[in-house]
């Protein structure tokens, strides 16, 4: 397959997956790992140059993933930058505690009917669906692992959006943000504009106020895991669950009960078991096709640039609201929503 270098989330980072977008396997894809020869925007494996998010052998990069850490071990360009911010979030949202009173709307999730606090350890207790043979999901092209809990939504990654037509999905990621986050809303309030904010459990754990403002606004949650470990799919079982899981719950109770609709992998590292493991709680998968890469602050007339060159990839679009000043990216989205309704967009969520 031929290497593209657009913002498409990847599929699996297994060798030999080749389903979806820009399945990955044998280094083709923007997120190139096993042989590749250019490891892509997310390079991993054996890829002989960095990617702007680089594991193992793809070289250095903002967030390095593989080794011991929070975020891993291995060299980095702002690692230790970036390590320090997200740590000292995660931190302080393991520290918080605090349960407000309950929202909901239709738009923004499902109520949840767990009560109580997340267990020490959910990787332990494992997912709540019963295991056995899964009834068919509509559309789905995954094959669910009978040993694993069944699918409660479709496990494929989800790129589309649930309105069909022309219509893009705004997503933001890794927060939320206590400064951020409100004025992203508050851009999107103005354009009347609903998004899926995909958050870092320790962050949600942290500012429970700013996630129940997420869901009364008519957004959509995300769970983004507990780390942000981008070599997640390099990880055992037991790892990638406790990470989906953990965060989950703890971006549930910090918004009073409603459920993340969906899970997004951190730099797109999936494998078939994590979508199993989420969606068998009900959290479809979701990547993206344009990656604005407001997180580096290339500078508005940039991010908008990128945005309108990638849109033909398809309409989930990837912002981001933590890890750092998103000054760029509140002003860059002044631009583009406007532009994108007077272009003939409407405004949807991924499909699930």
């Amino acid at each position: 397959m031929a290497r593209v270098r657009g913002g498409l989330s990847g599929e699996d980072r297994t060798p030999g997956s080749s389903e979806g977008w820009n399945a990955n396997g044998e280094g083709s894809g923007p997120y190139d790992n096993g042989g590749g020869d250019d490891p892509g925007w997310y390079g991993n494996g054996g890829g002989e140059g960095p990617g702007s998010y680089g594991n193992g052998n793809g070289g250095g990069g903002q967030w390095p993933g593989a080794g011991g850490g929070l975020l891993g071990g291995g060299p980095g360009r702002h690692v230790r930058r970036r390590r320090a911010r997200i740590a000292a979030a995660s931190v302080a949202g393991l520290a918080a505690a605090g349960v407000l009173a309950g929202v909901w709307t239709a738009q923004a999730g499902e109520p949840s009917h767990r009560t109580g606090a997340a267990p020490a350890s959910s990787a332990a207790s494992g997912p709540s669906s019963s295991h056995g043979a899964a009834a068919p999901v509509p559309g789905q092209t995954s094959v669910p692992d009978p040993k694993l809990p069944a699918p409660l939504v479709n496990m494929d990654i989800a790129h589309a959006a649930a309105t069909g037509g022309k219509a893009v999905n705004i997503t933001i990621d890794d927060g939320p943000d206590p400064v951020w986050t409100p004025k992203v809303l508050q851009v999107l309030k103005e354009n009347g504009v609903k998004a899926t904010f995909c958050m870092i459990g320790p962050q949600a754990a942290a500012h429970p106020e700013v996630v129940r403002q997420v869901v009364a606004d008519g957004n959509r949650l995300c769970d983004h895991t507990v780390s942000h470990n981008t070599s997640m799919d390099h990880m055992p079982d037991s790892y990638q669950s406790k990470e989906i899981l953990d965060a989950e719950q703890m971006i549930e109770k910090a918004s009073g009960g409603v459920k993340p609709m969906y899970y997004r992998a951190p730099g797109g590292a999936f494998t078939p078991y994590s979508r199993q493991i989420a969606a068998s709680q009900g959290m479809r998968p979701l990547g993206w096709n344009v990656d604005t890469k407001d997180f580096d602050r290339p500078g508005v007339p940039t991010i908008v640039k990128t945005l309108k060159s990638e849109l033909p990839n398809g309409p989930t679009v990837l912002f981001h609201d933590g890890g750092g000043n998103r000054g760029q990216t509140v002003a860059a989205l002044k631009e583009i929503l406007p532009w994108l309704r007077q272009q003939g967009y409407g405004f949807s969520f991924p499909v699930r």
